[in-house]
């Protein structure tokens, strides 16, 4: 990855990769600040933001907006996460100035107009009712509240209907002014572009970000304790999640957690998969999960299944962890698992948005961002024994166990776990 870098005297920094082969350009204006940032009053107001972004400026309403993307060719959307929002969109090379222009404008000066607020605070209840009915989504949630019940990565993206309630114009306007600031702001764009061109464009549109120097302090996440926690809630399958703390995000250890989860439950070949679905047929989805972020990651599995098989697949879960953690991996899976790890990688950067995507995060971490080639040799240079450490590293950690299904509430706390 050849990429191109420019911090500029405000702060912003602007970071991005030619693509000469394609003629579309992935553009993102990405925010350090997520979900963990908020205050306990604050519950899902940076997702609110990232709704209102969208509603008009002072010089175009929410309906010209969507018209001038359209008139561009571009595809916009946006996203919150844990740790960052994200305003993007892919676009023609010819119409990346364009394109800047309009994300820019929402970014910096987005109206937050009170009946607008009214009305998307409806839209965001109705998307919280419609998780609330998704028992998968419902369960997520569920795990990761229950493996950070005292900090804020433990809490909704998308917080709850009673904070959601409350927010109008004068919450944006003062949330945006403290978290969308030029330090903690990254222009990341992949494609057929001019580093130059782009430099200028974020000079120009981005002019009116408040300035900072981007620091921030964030409290590092506890470990797991050992938590059961079971929700009672009907549906056709029971859906369990157990999982532990892991590595940081930019650890230099995540490329062994990487094998480790391909060979453990991240491919159709993986132990989970063959184990309790080729051989057993009791789940259809079953596969493990790394998540990291600043200070402190998890490790999770994920399985759903009929509720009267719901305690022997967490049974079987909890065996394979042992296992994985007592023994390691084989050689033979340390390979497969490398090269499914290395095709997969191949396939995400023929994306221009997941090579934009891969800038901005590293950017955000810290770090100057791997060339396919520098990421072939880390995945290379992982060992049996590293693996193995890891493996047993999550082993010797306490794990927490969430189930969601139709079950009498307080049942079934025998379950075994780590």
């Amino acid at each position: 990855m050849h990429f191109e870098r420019t911090v500029l005297d405000n702060g912003v920094t602007v970071i991005s990769e030619r693509m000469d082969s394609v003629r579309s350009v992935a553009l993102g204006i990405w925010f350090s600040v997520g979900s963990r940032d908020e205050l306990p009053a604050e519950g899902g107001i940076s997702h609110f933001l990232e709704h209102m972004m969208f509603k008009g400026t002072p010089t175009r309403d929410a309906r010209e907006l969507s018209e001038a993307f359209d008139r561009l060719g571009a595809q916009q959307n946006a996203f919150t996460g844990k740790e960052a929002t994200c305003y993007y969109a892919g676009c023609l090379d010819t119409s990346l100035a364009g394109v800047f222009e309009l994300l820019g404008d929402m970014v910096t000066h987005a109206a937050f107009d009170q009946a607008a607020c009214e009305l998307e605070r409806k839209v965001i209840i109705e998307e919280i009712a419609r998780n609330e009915d998704d028992p998968e989504d419902v369960a997520h949630e569920l795990y990761v509240k229950t493996l950070w019940p005292t900090h804020t990565l433990g809490l909704p993206i998308g917080g709850t209907r009673e904070l959601v309630s409350g927010y109008g114009h004068d919450a944006a306007v003062a949330y945006r002014a403290k978290h969308y600031t030029t330090g903690r702001c990254v222009v990341a764009a992949a494609g057929n572009l001019e580093h130059a061109a782009l430099v200028e464009l974020a000079r120009t549109h981005l002019a009116d970000l408040p300035v900072s120097d981007g620091a921030r302090g964030r409290q590092t996440p506890p470990p797991a304790a050992a938590t059961r926690v079971f929700l009672p809630k009907e549906s056709e399958q029971a859906h369990i999640l157990t999982g532990t703390t892991t590595i940081p995000a930019g650890d230099e250890r995540r490329f062994a957690l990487t094998l480790l989860n391909t060979a453990f439950g991240g491919t159709m070949s993986s132990r989970l998969f063959q184990e309790i679905r080729e051989k057993l047929g009791l789940v259809y989805a079953v596969y493990s999960m790394p998540q990291l972020y600043q200070g402190r990651g998890a490790f999770g599995v994920y399985a759903g299944t009929r509720p009267e098989n719901a305690q022997h697949v967490a049974e079987l879960i909890d065996e394979q962890v042992r296992l994985i953690a007592r023994d390691g991996i084989t050689s033979d899976e340390l390979e497969l698992a490398r090269t499914a790890a290395k095709g997969s990688l191949a396939l995400g950067l023929e994306s221009t948005a997941k090579r934009m995507m891969r800038l901005a995060e590293s950017q955000m971490r810290g770090e100057d961002p791997l060339s396919f080639d520098e990421s072939l040799a880390r995945l290379d240079a992982v060992t049996r024994s590293d693996v193995a450490d890891m493996a047993a590293a999550l082993g010797d950690s306490d794990w927490i166990l969430s189930v969601v299904g139709p079950f009498a509430a307080g049942t079934n706390e025998d379950w075994s776990m780590q």
